[in-house]
């Protein structure tokens, strides 16, 4: 592969993978690549959680650029306790009676999946196919029950020791564990009362582990078919990635900090399971435009990947991602900056279809390489660009109609069958954030002659009536044969025989409109709303 296809953050990942864990130690090619990512489904998956599902697989995708089989696979760590009611859940004060037992055995109070974890976990896997994510979900309660992992906790019990001096390693002395205190590595959920209030009392250096619970159940039991254990999840995390044979795994920058969490599994996974640490990178926290802080699931406050998708169609939404190193901290917006973004987003369709010229091929091979991985089926990309009608006049012809996206896209000439779908997506997007994001000004209602309370205008009189019929008569006739430059000298002309100001005209004439005194510019909005209505409005007020 040249330095030119080398361009993008996630080749030059999948090229640092493969040079640095493609071969085994007995000399052989790696057959496997597995790709991580999890999280705790302990509220809503925001947005910046998403960000580490898409990294993953634009990385995925890179590898199997090269021809690499790769697994990627998704941990669900549902069998975390659940520690917090976030704000944004229903009935709070049926959950409160089940905190401290594990994630998947809370209920569901929206009553709509078998469990608390299940309705978030359902919310995810739901929506990543929209934007082509397909990866392999593992349940963490499901695979800690079955006694899948009795062999890496019994490693874990049987290196107390060698697991403390990992976790001070990067510790200062006031937050070391102590040497005369007693460290375990596992918790146990009480077989009584499913809560982790349990203290772990002894270990018999095969299978045995001993317990209480603060409920006054005490057990002891074969971590073998003992359902409750499970390991901190310091030591939790090494031992999957040895299990899984993972090679690549990303972290959020608290996790990648200096001595932080990313540094001591890596030591553990080393010294206790011999398993190399993944090739990883740290990634930023995402923002919402307005909205200060990062997003957290505990508290409710949250902007998930369906928030999003309801605004951005799901090349752009994958397009903020992969036209974004990993490690720089962006803002998703839902004002007027998303007009650029889908402007930012054509221009590179653009240049990767030859439709616009980049300053050089470097710039080329980088914005073709962003296209590429903004599609939804890396395996069979789009053929011909998106119909390339910019965003703003998407929205201009989308409240001219009313939100009618069927008589908006009647209307555009040259639509390709291969494109309609990617534009009736854009257009159902554009007419959400109309209605239910863009700020008062961009937004307007062409008045309806049909409708008569729609069309008073309050101290509507004869200066007024003058413009209008001056516009009826001497530039409205004019409009679908005029190019936007003769229209615009046209209306400004009209201005002047009717003795006002420009300024004065197109305060009038955007009343007569939309009700506003300001609207899109005004030669190219009288081409787009086209003669015949522009007649029958304005002949409302003439009579």
């Amino acid at each position: 592969m040249s330095e030119q296809n080398l361009s993008h953050w996630a080749d030059q990942t999948a090229e640092k993978i493969i040079r640095e864990r493609g071969v085994l130690e007995d000399g052989s090619r790696r057959e496997v690549f597995t790709c991580a990512s999890g999280i705790t489904p302990s509220g809503t998956v925001h947005i910046g959680n998403f960000r580490e599902i898409i990294s993953v697989d634009l990385v995925a995708r890179a590898l199997r650029r090269r021809g690499e089989n790769v697994r990627f696979i998704y941990s669900w760590d549902d069998y975390d306790v659940f520690r917090k009611v976030p704000l944004n859940m229903p009935d709070p004060e049926i959950l409160e009676k089940y905190l401290r037992f594990p994630i998947t055995m809370v209920p569901d109070t929206t009553g709509r999946d078998s469990s608390y974890a299940r309705h978030h976990e359902v919310d995810v896997e739901s929506v990543l196919p929209v934007v082509g994510i397909h990866p392999e979900f593992l349940y963490q309660a499901e695979r800690y029950r079955s006694g899948m992992y009795a062999e890496g906790i019994r490693t874990a019990l049987n290196s107390r020791e060698k697991i403390k001096e990992c976790l001070n390693h990067f510790r200062d002395d006031r937050h070391k564990i102590p040497p005369e205190e007693e460290y375990w590595p596992v918790s146990v959920f009480c077989s009584a009362c499913n809560k982790d209030t349990t203290q772990i009392e002894a270990w018999d250096g095969e299978w045995t582990v001993s317990y209480s619970c603060s409920c006054g159940h005490k057990e002891s039991a074969d971590i073998r078919s003992l359902p409750g254990i499970k390991l901190g999840w310091r030591v939790d995390w090494p031992m999957r990635w040895e299990k899984e044979q993972v090679v690549f795994e990303p972290a959020g920058k608290d996790h990648h900090s200096q001595g932080g969490s990313f540094d001591t599994a890596k030591l553990v996974a080393g010294e206790i399971y011999n398993w190399q640490a993944p090739v990883s990178f740290r990634y930023d926290f995402i923002g919402i435009k307005g909205t200060p802080g990062k997003m957290s699931s505990s508290k409710g406050k949250v902007i998930d990947l369906n928030d999003v998708l309801r605004v951005y169609q799901p090349e752009v939404v994958r397009y903020l991602f992969a036209g974004t190193r990993p490690n720089t901290e962006f803002v998703i917006s839902f004002d007027l900056d998303v007009i650029k973004i889908y402007e930012d987003y054509d221009k590179t369709e653009r240049i990767a279809f030859g439709l616009e010229k980049a300053k050089n091929e470097s710039v080329f091979e980088k914005e073709r390489r962003i296209w590429e991985l903004s599609q939804i089926d890396d395996g069979n990309l789009p053929s011909v660009a998106s119909y390339q009608i910019p965003f703003r006049h998407l929205c201009n012809l989308l409240q001219i109609n009313g939100g009618d996206v069927d008589a908006v896209m009647a209307s555009l000439p040259g639509l390709e069958d291969s494109q309609r779908d990617r534009l009736r997506t854009r257009a159902e997007c554009a007419w959400y954030w109309i209605s239910e994001c863009a700020p008062g000004e961009f937004r307007f209602s062409l008045r309806n002659p049909s409708d008569p309370d729609s069309m008073e205008i309050a101290g509507f009189a004869g200066p007024e009536l003058n413009i209008a019929s001056c516009i009826l008569k001497t530039v409205i006739p004019h409009v679908d044969e005029l190019d936007e430059k003769e229209l615009s000298t046209r209306i400004y002309a009209a201005a002047e025989n009717c003795g006002v100001t420009p300024k004065e005209l197109f305060v009038v004439v955007y009343r007569i409109l939309i009700g506003k005194d300001q609207g899109p510019r005004l030669a190219n909005f009288f081409k787009t709303i086209g003669k015949s209505r522009l007649e029958k409005i304005f002949s409302y007020y003439v009579q």
